[in-house]
């Protein structure tokens, strides 16, 4: 968009080096950069910090909440005020530690007030790489984060999620981990966003044109979807990659029968201990949702969604058909099928390819065991 304000987007877990980098961002950088951060206590620190230092344009902080969420409106209002009151280059948005970049993103990329000001540039996931090779390459973590009330999420879920949905991957502290290990971290977080550019930091210190008017950000493309993005883009190359140097695979299983519900509920409660990542979305015999998966941590966390195409009334299943030519549909199952990702680091491929095929059946009716038609449960050891 012509003369619009461009936006990056600054995500990452808590603890990752957000607020630092930006100080720094906002020391070096040669042009005027306003600054809106976002924490969830209702004392705004990052914010107090930020305009301490007195580099940046303008500051607007929103405190207790998230931007991602409850206080998106607020979000929409504090940007809009700082375009009115102040002449400036290019807006950084710090979410807190449990925002989504992608939420925050579609402020600036739909029909909104903001959508008219300003234009989304980059969004940008800073890693705490010391942090990430604990949790993925050398252990494992089930903390847990509240993000709604009466519902919990794992961390290390949300933690992905920022790094899948993002077109640049800041490796902060780099400075804690051995050339090895780095690798090894690269390795996982070139599965997790093979489209992102990877850039290793130490204390934040992050060049400017690194993040700044990269023009990377695709509105059309939005999050990377693993599901494409498995071993068989490989084929051809005559070099090693990382992630084959590190062991970090990955491949997707698709079927069209239904898997029986307390088979599969007990396969999500016993996952390898090797495996970094699942997601996609299944079906289990006796429910009409799409079921969506997000496995990280050893925490496996199954969402409802809407029904198939296929469980809807004949008119408007009819109706949909006719408006979508492209929908895959299968004779017997229609549009009802697994589609599963799994990422890990040196698992047992083919034996879970067993498992998840002794999970399946032929009969679709059943009690849906204790996945759900409308919220969330989840599975761990």
């Amino acid at each position: 968009m012509a003369d619009a304000i461009p936006v990056t987007i600054l995500s990452g877990a808590l603890g990752a080096g957000k607020t630092t980098l930006l100080n720094h961002l906002l020391e070096s950088v040669d042009e005027r950069i306003a600054v809106l951060v976002n924490d969830m206590g209702e004392l705004n620190v990052d914010a107090e910090l930020i305009a301490e230092g007195g580099s940046a344009e303008g500051v607007a902080e929103l405190s207790n909440g998230c931007i991602c969420c409850e206080l998106r409106d607020d979000l929409e209002t504090a940007v809009m005020r700082l375009a009115r009151s102040r002449e400036f280059d290019g807006l950084v948005v710090e979410s807190s530690g449990i925002s989504e970049p992608a939420p925050v993103a579609r402020l600036f990329t739909t029909r909104s007030k903001a959508a008219a000001v300003y234009d989304v540039d980059t969004l940008v996931t800073v890693v705490d790489a010391a942090g990430f090779h604990d949790l993925f390459s050398g252990g494992t973590s089930t903390d847990r984060a509240e993000v709604s009330e009466g519902g919990t999420r794992p961390l290390s879920d949300l933690l992905i999620e920022q790094v899948e949905c993002c077109d640049v991957l800041v490796v902060n502290k780099c400075d804690l981990l051995s050339p090895t290990e780095i690798d090894e971290v690269e390795a996982v977080l070139e599965r997790l966003a093979p489209g992102a550019r990877i850039v290793r930091t130490e204390f934040g210190a992050v060049e400017p044109g690194e993040i700044l008017h990269t023009g990377l950000f695709d509105a059309e493309a939005g999050a990377r979807n693993a599901l494409d993005s498995t071993d068989g883009d490989r084929a051809g190359h005559d070099h090693r990659h990382p992630d084959e140097e590190y062991g970090v695979t990955s491949f997707t299983y698709r079927r069209r029968r239904p898997f029986d519900p307390d088979r599969f509920a007990s396969l999500l409660s016993d996952l390898p201990a090797e495996l970094i990542r699942a997601k996609g979305s299944f079906w289990v015999a006796g429910r009409d949702a799409r079921l969506r998966l997000g496995y990280a941590g050893q925490i496996a966390r199954v969402t409802a969604g809407e029904p198939w195409i296929a469980a809807r009334p004949a008119v408007e299943r009819e109706l949909y058909r006719e408006n979508h030519p492209d929908l895959e549909w299968d004779d017997e199952w229609g549009d009802r099928e697994q589609a599963l990702v799994f990422i890990g680091r040196e698992f047992d491929e083919e034996a879970l390819i067993d498992r998840l095929d002794g999970c399946l059946t032929d009969d679709a009716a059943g009690d849906g065991g204790p996945f759900p038609d409308e919220g969330a449960v989840e599975f761990g050891r």
